[in-house]
């Protein structure tokens, strides 16, 4: 696909294709969706979306009928469809769509399941050990599964655990951290440490190849370290310097990994607005303390400059992988 539309895209700029045949040859080329196309993306939307549903509609259903229902009722009802979907799973096939879907399902009624517990036997677990577990005892379906969305799902819930076990005992591994910036800190590690190893594994293991889940792994870890760099430029602590070298250390190994070794533009795009927003930001705290109006016009003009000069880098690095 990716090879007819450069393909396309080279006699369109060498004047072959006329302008008034692009749409011809775009859809001759199989480049532009047909009917049957879009028809296979709506029923894989309303196949994910239906399986979301069925999970969401019994977490509420259970819910609002706390009361009529028994105690076997409830542990029966979950307990029986996420054999189902279990069973569905194994019936279906792990590489077909349906039995991808069913497993997820299976993961959420887990969580259900392990939630009913607690709220059952009032068994006094903190709100960060509900999430813990569930995420642990996904571990063994994400193994098996070699399905991506499983252990996003999984690292999702490693994340809320972490914060929520920070907010209950107000600190962790104070011997590591001591500001009050500590829990993105933890994040960031967290974070950074499971995209570096699902990229060291994904030549061995290519069911990790998918772009999507990398993409969400490196987005977790700039958001947070983007966020370090923000709070050090505001407040002045002990972790000020560190914050800054880690940034920087981020943005060149990005720019090291997805521009060297693996090309891709969505890491080097999320790096440069990274930077953009940081440069915007401290240029701002200085700037604009004196409430001076040339101060906002120059900010608009670096922002200008800024984009205009990402835009156009990363333009050319799209035009030199095409070649």
């Amino acid at each position: 696909m990716s090879s007819h539309r450069k393909q396309v895209i080279d006699l369109v700029e060498q004047g072959v294709i006329p302008p008034q045949k692009i749409s011809a040859a775009l859809t001759a080329a199989k480049i532009t969706p047909t009917g049957k196309d879009w028809q296979g993306f709506v029923k894989l939307l309303l196949l994910w979306l239906g399986g979301l549903a069925i999970a969401v509609s019994v977490m509420f259903f259970i819910a609002y009928n706390w009361d009529e229902l028994g105690r076997f009722a409830k542990f029966g009802m979950v307990e029986a469809l996420m054999i189902l979907c279990i069973t569905a799973y194994w019936k279906l096939g792990a590489e077909t769509t349906s039995g991808k879907v069913s497993l997820l399902v299976a993961t959420l009624f887990l969580g259900v399941l392990l939630a009913l517990y607690g709220q059952t036997y009032q068994t006094g677990a903190d709100p960060w050990q509900l999430f813990f577990n569930w995420a642990l005892l996904m571990l063994p379906w994400a193994v098996i599964s070699r399905f991506p969305a499983i252990w996003i799902v999984c690292l999702a819930l490693f994340n809320l655990s972490i914060v929520l076990y920070y907010q209950t005992f107000q600190g962790v591994l104070w011997l590591i951290f001591a500001s009050e910036t500590d829990i993105i800190w933890l994040l960031f590690t967290f974070n950074t440490l499971a995209l570096i190893v699902w990229e060291s594994l994904t030549p061995f293991f290519h069911y990790l190849s998918e772009q999507w889940a990398t993409r969400l792994l490196a987005l977790a870890s700039g958001i947070t370290i983007t966020w370090l760099v923000l709070f050090a430029i505001f407040e002045t602590n002990s972790n000020q310097a560190l914050s800054c070298l880690m940034w920087l250390g981020w943005l060149m190994s990005v720019y090291l990994v997805y521009r060297k070794l693996k090309p891709d533009l969505f890491m080097l795009a999320g790096g440069f607005l990274s930077a953009i927003v940081v440069i915007v930001t401290f240029m701002g705290k200085h700037l604009l303390d004196d409430g001076d109006a040339s101060a906002f016009l120059l900010l608009a003009i670096v922002i200008i400059g800024l984009g205009t000069g990402a835009a156009i880098w990363l333009k050319n690095i799209h035009q030199e992988l095409r070649l």
